[in-house]
């Protein structure tokens, strides 16, 4: 490979009026020696965000639109790749900002490693106060189970890679992205890449800004979609990470915990059984004190309200990601959505 190839970088857009014309000046002004094009895969939105990419388009030729009528983010990505031209693929999300000099110090990495994929930080900011709190969550090993590019210290060899700067004949190798997924795309194509026995990278002196969901709502409904997906390719693989285990864990203790309250307030559980069974009673107390300690020492809080949002927050996250996951494990993932991505944020 030459030392700084062109690049085309492939973005999935859905209802992003508030956040995409941030992440294309972002991209548009690296300072990168090689040539560039940004490929947009517009999917369906119902706000703003088709008017603005066209006028993106129209005032940057280095801008090509294709559309995703489906609105799936594999399928979205498999558009963009096919429509760009170039050896170098960097994939990029519209409510992400990539830093400056990104593009050209992940090409040194592609170079220096011999890695195939390269990523950096996934560093989540908010502008509200409850994004502002989402963005902690996402920061802190105990919101998204503590993944190297949630902010681990140390560089090297890694099982996925936040975004993801691609040399593209591994893409077209394994077959670009899964679409019959909805959700877990880059955890799955990534490890079909190492399947093939490529290396991926990962640096933790890269940074890309993320902008997480903005609402209690869209946050669930991300939250539960996405376990649902993970939940549906250990289905399939039958194979996980013991971190990932941990919230449907919760979940399950405390739903089990709600069943013997209900027996045992009915009467059907009596006696000794039902002194045995209240211990799983410790399941909710246990972690009501996990959050509240959690949420004002890992993440921070600033008085009262922030540690209030912490703990929402991190409720929210854990059980909707861990209810989402047990259907999916049992039941299989179907034609579960990402919901929060078809509404304004």
């Amino acid at each position: 490979m030459s030392e700084y190839p062109a690049v085309s970088y492939v973005m999935p857009v859905l209802n992003e009026e508030g956040y995409l014309a941030a992440a294309v000046a972002a991209v548009l002004s690296q300072e990168y020696p090689g040539e560039a094009e940004l490929v947009l895969a517009l999917g369906t939105s119902t706000d703003n965000t088709t008017a603005i990419a066209r006028e993106l388009a129209a005032a940057d030729d280095r801008i090509t639109l294709v559309d995703n009528p489906h609105n799936d983010i594999p399928v979205g990505l498999n558009r963009a790749i096919e429509a760009s031209r170039h050896p170098i693929v960097v994939r990029v999300d519209a409510h992400a900002e990539l830093p400056a000099g990104y593009t050209r110090t992940m090409v040194d990495l592609l170079n220096d490693t011999g890695a195939v994929n390269v990523g950096g930080v996934m560093h989540a900011k908010g502008r509200t106060p409850f994004q502002s709190a989402v963005a902690r969550a996402y920061n802190s090993p105990w919101g998204l189970g503590g993944g190297q590019y949630h902010g681990a210290k140390k560089a090297g060899p890694s099982d996925s890679a936040y975004l993801g700067v691609f040399r593209r004949e591994v893409l077209d190798e394994v077959g670009g992205y899964n679409e019959t997924l909805r959700r877990a795309e880059d955890w799955e194509l990534n490890s079909r890449i190492l399947a093939a026995g490529h290396l991926i990278w990962y640096t933790p002196d890269v940074a890309v800004t993320y902008w997480p969901r903005a609402t209690p709502r869209t946050l669930r409904r991300q939250m539960f979609a996405t376990g649902v997906w993970r939940g549906h390719l250990v289905r399939e693989q039958r194979t996980t990470q013991l971190k990932y285990l941990a919230p449907p864990v919760v979940v399950a203790a405390l739903a089990a915990s709600g069943l013997v309250a209900v027996a045992q307030l009915a009467g059907v559980l009596r006696g000794r059984p039902a002194t045995v069974a209240s211990l799983i009673y410790a399941a909710p107390v246990a972690y009501a004190g996990g959050l509240a300690a959690v949420s004002a020492r890992s993440l921070g809080a600033a008085g009262v309200p922030e540690w209030l949002l912490n703990v929402a927050v991190l409720g929210i996250m854990h059980l909707s990601w861990g209810a989402g996951f047990l259907r999916g494990l049992f039941v299989g993932a179907e034609a579960t959505v990402d919901t929060s991505r078809v509404t304004k944020r």
